[in-house]
Parts: structure tokens; sequence; C-alpha cells
């Protein structure tokens, strides 16, 4: 029997409780402590392999609304089609499924001309050569500004244009894939380069519907249309110093119709790699709505950007 009061018998049980509680803390933390180096270094690649799927499948998402018709951007919201939001649902688990897999693309399998520019543009990419001319003996142009669906189309209309292809330019990671760019850690925007026979139409008339086509979106960074991130910056990518002097000189033309500080760039070209084979004359195949639009020369039709 205790020699005890009852309220000391209740402080004694308190303290044996708390004791026995700090005790295993103590214990727990000595353990900790025994974690080795790379079992820490697991845990932290977990932690960034998390991270990298976030931020992958953020991406993809953001991709996949802004070609659905719509995106939240510089505090507008435009609300994307409801019957894709099971889609973009969707293609956010795959993202995060997909991670630490890569499908490169198959280059050897680009259509080549008189179709498209694609098949000889690897070519090139793969031996790290900017060429200034064509295998046939065209001069070569890069352009970009926002998704490269619509703005192939308006090239492809182009009289003298010879052959367009769809890629990615001026990013510091070789045979990026659609979702790699997409996740902004590439340095790669979306461009097209178009081939053209120099005696039909002139690199100044290309600039010009390069402008015409961009609007006000020059001004805004990063951003073009309904598209934002780095992989839609806009850019004049020369091959030539002649085209460079050009171009710099055409943005100083357009500088003078806008208040605020025009931000394409200008730059000389670096390695173009061809996109997916999807991508390639998207619209002129039938885009998202499987309603093909013309690439005859000289056609006016509206263009639908996203198909």
């Amino acid at each position: 029997m205790s020699d005890h009061a009852p309220w000391q018998q209740l402080c004694f049980s308190d303290t044996s409780r708390k004791a026995a509680i700090r005790e295993r803390e103590e214990e727990t933390t000595r353990q900790k402590k025994k974690k080795t180096a790379s079992d820490y270094i697991i845990i932290q690649l977990e932690m960034s392999n998390r991270l990298l799927a976030l931020r992958l499948a953020t991406h993809s998402v953001k991709a996949l609304v802004s070609r659905s018709g719509g995106i939240v951007s510089q505090g507008r919201s435009l609300t994307p089609i409801a019957a894709r939001r099971g889609v973009v649902s969707m293609n956010f688990f795959s993202a995060l499924s997909g991670l630490g897999t890569k499908k490169e693309i198959d280059y050897s399998q680009l259509t080549g001309l008189p179709m498209s520019f694609a098949k000889e543009a690897a070519e090139y990419a793969i031996q790290s050569i900017v060429p200034t001319k064509s295998k046939d003996g065209h001069s070569i142009a890069t352009f970009a500004f926002g998704c490269f669906w619509g703005s192939e189309l308006a090239y492809q209309r182009m009289p003298g244009v010879i052959a367009t292809c769809v890629g990615y330019t001026q990013g510091k990671v070789e045979k990026p894939t659609y979702n790699e760019v997409c996740s902004e850690t590439t340095g790669h925007t979306e461009a097209i380069q178009v081939t053209y026979d120099e005696n039909e139409v002139t690199y100044k008339e290309l600039l010009d519907l390069f402008w015409e086509r961009l609007g006000g979106d020059a001004t805004r960074l990063n951003q073009a249309g309904n598209d934002f991130g780095t992989q839609y910056r806009h850019g004049i990518y020369c091959h030539t110093s002649e085209q460079l002097q050009l171009a710099q000189q055409s943005l100083q033309e357009q500088q003078t119709k806008f208040r605020g500080q025009i931000v394409t760039e200008v730059e000389s070209a670096t390695v173009f790699w061809p996109a997916e084979e999807y991508h390639q004359q998207y619209l002129q195949k039938g885009g998202r709505f499987g309603v093909p639009q013309s690439a005859e020369k000289g056609a006016t039709e509206t263009i639908r950007c996203y198909g």
C-alpha cells in the first residue's frame, strides 16, 4: 500500500508518464541521427522527383488548357471548354505517372520534302549545324511567335515559301520533346523554320508577315495570344549577318508603332530541333477537330490557331 496521499500518487503518475514520453522522444531522435547519408540522399531525391513531377504536370495542364481554348492569363480569366476538363485531369495524372520516362522523337520518321522540311532540319540538328541554305539551295529563316501551329500555316500560304516545319530552338538541351519544352527547363521556344526562294519572296516580306501575325504581343514578355511561358517567347532568329541586320532594322521600325518596349528577341539562330511528327503541318492535316485548313498559296481564310 502506498505511503503517499492520493494527490501525490497522481503527481507521481503524471511525472512518470511525461518521463516515458520524453524517453521515447529522445529514442526517436537518436534513431533519426543514425540515418545514413545515403538514406538522406534517397529522401531528397524522392522529394525532388515529386516536385519535378508536379512542375511537369502543371505545365502539361497549362499547355492543354491553353490549346483547349482558355487559360488564366495576366489577370484575365478565360474559362476552358467544359468538355475538355476530363482530358486535362487525365493528362495531369498521366504526367505524374510518366515521371522518369522519356519518349524520344524518332527523327528518321519525320516527313521530308516536298511536304515538310522537318526531316532535313533534323539531319542538321543531329550534326549541330545551323544551316544558311537548304540542300536544294534555298534560304532558311526561323521565327517564333507563340503556338507554332498557326504560325506555320501562315507561312505555308506565303508565295515563295518552299517548305516549313515546326520545332524548338534557342535552348540548351539536345533532342528536346514537347513535354520537356513545356516544362520550361530546356530553354527552348516553339518556333517555325521555313525555306524560301529569294527570287519570289524577300526576307523583309517574311519579317512583315511575322510582325503582322505577332501584333500587340510584341510588347508582352513570354506571351503570344493565349499562350504564355518562356516556351512561347517571340523572336527572330537569323541565319546570316544580312538577316540579322534586316531584323534589327525591322524591330526599330516596329518600335515606333508602340508606346511600350518591344521584347521580341533578335538573335543569331542556334540549333533547331524539329518537333514531333504530329505537330508538323498540324492545321493543314485537320488540327484538333479534324477539319483541314487550306495551305494553298495566297489562301486568305482565317486561320483557326488551335484547329
